[in-house]
C-alpha cells in the first residue's frame, strides 16, 4: 500500500480529466471528416513530434514499468539492451520501411503484405495479429493497471475495470488522432514522473559514484557471456534485432503511427525522434531498479521480489504530491499502450477482415464498425479480467513468449520482400507456416521440457534469442527456396512495394540526426562495458 494523501489523488484526478478533455477536443475537431482515413489514420496529417511521442508512449507498457526496474534490480543494466537496440531499429523503420509504406498508401500491415505477396498472407497476418493482441498486450496491460490501483488502495478488479473503460471510451470517441494526441501528453507525464524517481533516488544515495560503489561491478555491464540465460551477447547482437524488426517495423501496433504521417519526411523524422526517446528507459526505469537494489543492500528498503523495485521506491522515497505524479505517469504508460492496442486491433478487424467480407461498405459504415470493434474489445477486456487471476504465473509468462516465437517469419517476409523482387507469395506462405509450426512446437515443448531429452530438450531449452536466430534462418531459407522453385511474381504489380532507386528520400538534417543517435548508442555501449 502506497499510503496516498489527498494531494496525490487530486494529481491523478487532474490527469484523468486532462486526458478526457484532450480526447473530446480532438474528436470534435475531426468529426466533420469521419471517413476511414480520418478515424483509423488520423487524417494522415500527423507531424514528426506527435508521431515520435506516440511511438514512445504506446511502446511503454507493464513490462517497462515493472519488468525493466525489476530485472535491473536482479541483474543490472543488461536489460536496457532492448531499449538501445530499439533506437537502431527505429532508424531502420524511418529510412528503409517508411518510404514503401507511405508510397503504397496502405492502412494496415496485412494490407501491405497483400500488395507484396497475396490475399492469403494478408489473412494470415490479420488473424495472428488480433489473437496475439488479445492474449498478450490487452490482458497484461489490464492486469498491470489493476495492480497499480491496488497499490493505491483500490480493489484490483475495480482498478482493472477503470483502466479498460476509460481507455476504451476515449479510443472509441476519437480514433487514432485521439490516441496519438493523448499519447503525446502521456509521454510528458510519464517522463516527468519517472525522472523524479531517478533524481530523488540518486540524491538519496549520494550521487552516481555512491550508486556504482554500492553494487557489484557486473551490474553496470551491458555485455553478458554467451552462457548467460537471459542476455547472451550473441543473442543481443543477432537475435534481438530480429524481434525488433518485427515489433518496430512490421507490427500494426507501432507502425500505424508512421502511417498517419502527412509525408515520408515527417514519418522518418518521427521515427528518429522516437529513437532518441528510447534512450530514456535506461535512465528512468533501469537505473531506478539498481537504485532500489543498492538501498536494499543498505537495509533502507525491503524487496520481497525484484519486481517490487519501482513500487517500493515510490513508497519509501517520494513525498505526497510526487507520489501522485509518478502514479499518474505509470497509468499514462498503461493507458497509452492499451489505447494503441484497441485502435490497432479495431483497424485490422475492420479493414482486413470486415471490409473483405463487405467490400461495398461506405466510409461512414466502416468508421461505425471500427468503433463497435473497439467497444467489443473493451467488453472482451472486462470479461478477460476474471480469467487473469486464474492463469498461473508460469503459463502467463509462456503466453507472452508467443510473440517472440511468431515474429521471425513475419520479419523475414517483410524485410526480404522489400529488397528481393523474385520472392513470391508461395514462398512467403511456406515461410510463415513453417515458422508458426516451429514456434508453437517450441512453446508447447518449453512448457513440458522437463519430460524431454536429447535434441528435443535442447530445442526447447535454448535461449529464446538464440532460438529467434535459428528460426529466422530457417524461415529465410524456406522463403528463398520455395520462391525460386515456383513461378516468379508479377514485377509490375509489386513495383511500389519493392526497392528501386526512387525508394529513398533523404535530407541532410535527418542524416546528421541519425548519425548523432548512432553515436549516442555506441557511447552508452562503450561506457557500460
Amino acid at each position: 500500500m502506497l499510503d496516498l494523501e489527498f494531494i496525490d489523488i487530486a494529481v491523478i484526478g487532474v490527469y484523468f480529466i486532462c486526458i478526457f478533455l484532450i480526447a473530446i477536443f480532438v474528436a470534435k475537431r475531426s468529426r466533420k471528416q469521419q471517413d476511414s482515413k480520418s478515424y483509423f489514420l488520423g487524417g494522415k496529417d500527423m507531424g514528426w513530434f506527435v508521431i515520435g511521442a506516440s511511438l514512445f508512449a504506446s511502446n511503454i507498457g507493464s513490462e517497462h514499468l515493472i519488468g525493466l526496474a525489476g530485472t535491473a534490480a536482479n541483474s543490472g543494466v543488461a536489460v536496457a539492451q532492448f531499449e538501445l537496440l530499439a533506437g537502431v531499429i527505429l532508424l531502420l523503420l524511418g529510412w528503409v520501411f517508411v518510404p514503401f509504406y507511405l508510397r503504397s498508401g496502405v492502412f494496415t500491415m496485412p494490407e501491405f503484405l497483400e500488395l507484396r505477396y497475396s490475399k492469403n498472407t494478408r489473412a494470415y497476418l490479420s488473424v495472428i495479429s488480433i489473437v496475439a493482441y488479445i492474449l498478450t498486450k490487452i490482458s497484461v496491460t489490464i492486469a498491470a493497471g489493476g495492480i497499480i490501483f491496488q497499490a493505491m488502495g483500490i480493489d484490483f478488479w475495480v482498478g482493472a475495470l477503470i483502466i479498460v473503460v476509460v481507455t476504451g471510451l476515449y479510443t472509441t470517441i476519437g480514433g487514432l488522432k485521439a490516441v496519438i494526441y493523448t499519447d503525446m501528453i502521456q509521454m510528458f507525464v510519464l517522463i516527468a514522473g519517472s525522472l523524479v524517481i531517478t533524481v530523488i533516488g540518486l540524491n538519496h544515495l549520494g550521487g552516481w559514484g555512491a550508486l556504482t560503489a554500492g553494487v557489484d561491478a557486473s551490474y553496470f555491464d551491458l555485455w553478458k557471456p554467451i552462457a548467460n540465460p537471459d542476455f547472451p551477447w550473441t543473442g543481443i547482437i543477432f537475435g534481438a534485432p530480429i524481434l525488433g524488426v518485427w515489433y518496430w517495423c512490421t507490427d500494426q501496433f507501432i507502425v500505424q503511427r508512421v502511417l498517419a504521417a502527412r509525408n515520408i519526411q515527417q514519418a522518418r523524422k518521427g521515427s528518429i525522434f522516437g529513437g532518441y526517446l528510447k534512450m530514456l528507459p535506461l535512465l528512468i526505469f533501469v537505473i531506478p531498479g539498481i537504485i532500489a537494489w543498492a538501498l536494499s543492500q543498505k537495509g533502507e528498503l525491503l524487496l520481497s521480489t525484484p519486481d517490487d523495485a519501482l513500487p517500493m521506491l515510490v513508497k519509501v522515497l517520494l513525498p505526497s504530491g510526487l507520489k501522485g505524479l509518478v502514479l499518474a505517469g505509470l497509468l499514462a504508460a498503461l493507458m497509452s499502450s492499451l489505447s494503441s492496442v484497441f485502435n490497432s486491433c479495431s483497424t485490422i478487424f475492420t479493414l482486413d477482415i470486415y471490409k473483405k467480407i463487405r467490400p461495398d461498405s461506405s466510409e461512414k459504415h466502416l468508421v461505425t464498425v471500427g468503433r463497435l470493434a473497439t467497444v467489443g474489445l473493451v467488453f472482451f477486456g472486462i470479461l478477460w479480467i476474471q480469467f487473469i487471476d486464474n492463469i498461473s504465473n508460469q503459463l502467463f509468462t509462456y503466453l507472452q513468449s508467443v510473440q517472440a516465437y511468431i515474429s521471425p517469419p513475419i520479419a523475414a517476409v517483410f524485410l526480404l520482400g522489400i529488397f528481393f523482387k523474385r520472392l513470391n507469395s508461395k514462398g512467403a506462405m511456406a515461410s510463415m507456416i513453417t515458422g508458426f509450426i516451429l514456434g508453437i512446437a517450441r512453446l508447447v515443448g518449453e512448457v513440458n521440457k522437463e519430460q524431454l531429452q536429447g535434441a528435443f530438450f535442447y530445442f526447447c531449452d535454448i535461449n529464446y534469442l538464440h532460438f529467434a536466430i535459428f528460426l529466422f534462418v530457417i524461415c529465410v531459407a524456406v522463403l528463398i527456396l520455395v520462391s525460386l522453385l515456383t513461378n516468379s511474381p508479377d514485377y509490375d504489380k509489386i513495383d511500389r512495394v519493392t526497392f528501386n532507386k526512387l525508394s529513398m528520400v533523404d535530407t541532410r538534417q535527418d542524416v546528421v540526426l541519425s548519425g548523432i543517435l548512432v553515436c549516442i548508442i555506441a557511447s552508452i555501449w562503450i561506457y557500460f562495458s
